[in-house]
């Protein structure tokens, strides 16, 4: 009718989900560890020598190394420490929930997840095994420098466990982006990490716990 007025959709409503500080350990995890694998396989594979010599690879897979632990110390001392630990203890807490969303039984049926916190536990698993290969790699290869200058460091199956560490990792980032990029029902959990924000209805379906201990804004 003339002079009516379109309607118009309701804002999208956001929920606050990481800090910048949480955004920033994200990525700088992201990018050094894209570093270290890129410079890992090139002095793994010899084919790809022909694009970076070995001595730069191994410099750029050193200092990317120190890089993340430096990193994280820095945003630790002057970032939002308390969003930190807060993302700490959650990612150490594991429920009954967590316990039926990881059940065999459950994803290969396709039942419907039980409510999930700030972190599914799917995401609390990655966090905690993505932690300890870093650990491992991080032994392993430290152990890998000192003995090309001291013999006292070297010791049998340090390069195997390094590799296979390596191996493992990657097969875990490899679901994370699946997961993150891919899945439709998923990957809008990307832009909580990207804006810090994630639409309110979206975190209800997938985190309900975590919004229903929220203040709404409503």
């Amino acid at each position: 009718m003339p002079g009516s007025v379109a309607p118009t959709s309701a804002p999208t409503r956001r929920i606050a989900r990481f800090s910048g500080t949480e955004r920033l350990a994200h990525w700088l995890l992201a990018v050094t560890f894209f570093v270290m694998l890129g410079s890992g396989l090139a002095l793994y594979l010899p084919d790809l020598a022909t694009l970076v010599d070995r001595p730069t690879a191994k410099t750029w897979h050193i200092w990317s190394a120190l890089a993340l632990p430096i990193g994280i110390a820095v945003l630790v001392l002057v970032g939002n420490r308390r969003s930190l630990l807060r993302s700490a203890a959650e990612i150490d807490r594991f429920d009954a929930d967590d316990a039926r969303f990881l059940n065999p039984s459950r994803i290969v049926t396709g039942q419907h997840a039980p409510p999930q916190n700030r972190f599914n536990a799917g995401q609390k698993l990655n966090t905690v095994l993505t932690a300890a290969l870093l650990a491992v790699l991080f032994v392993t290869g430290g152990l890998l420098w000192l003995g090309e200058r001291n013999h006292a460091f070297r010791f049998d199956g340090t390069v195997i466990v390094h590799d296979w560490s390596m191996f493992a990792l990657i097969v875990l980032v490899a679901g994370h982006l699946y997961m993150a990029i891919l899945n439709p029902s998923t990957r809008h959990s990307l832009r909580g990490i990207t804006t810090g924000e994630v639409d309110r209805s979206w975190a209800k379906t997938h985190h309900a716990k975590w919004v229903a201990e929220e203040p709404d804004d409503a």
